[in-house]
């Protein structure tokens, strides 16, 4: 798994009742295994290390540069 700064992360919950979380990469510390800084969208941040299968990761939108007229 390649995961990019800017990146969203999201986690489905363990625990019956208890919503999935959602985040940005804002660092990442360790490629392998990976170690990410992530600011979730609750506004907290931590340092989360994914176990096998138990998180789904959308690249950032690449940002197309503006045309000049």
């Amino acid at each position: 798994m390649t995961v990019h700064v800017g990146d969203r992360i999201s986690v489905e919950s363990e625990r019956t009742g208890q919503a999935p979380r959602a985040g940005t990469v804002e660092e990442v510390l360790a490629a392998t295994p990976a170690r990410l800084r992530v600011r979730w969208d609750d506004g907290h941040s931590s340092v989360f290390v994914p176990a096998a299968g138990s998180a789904r990761i959308e690249s950032a939108p690449a940002v197309k540069p503006r045309s000049r007229r």
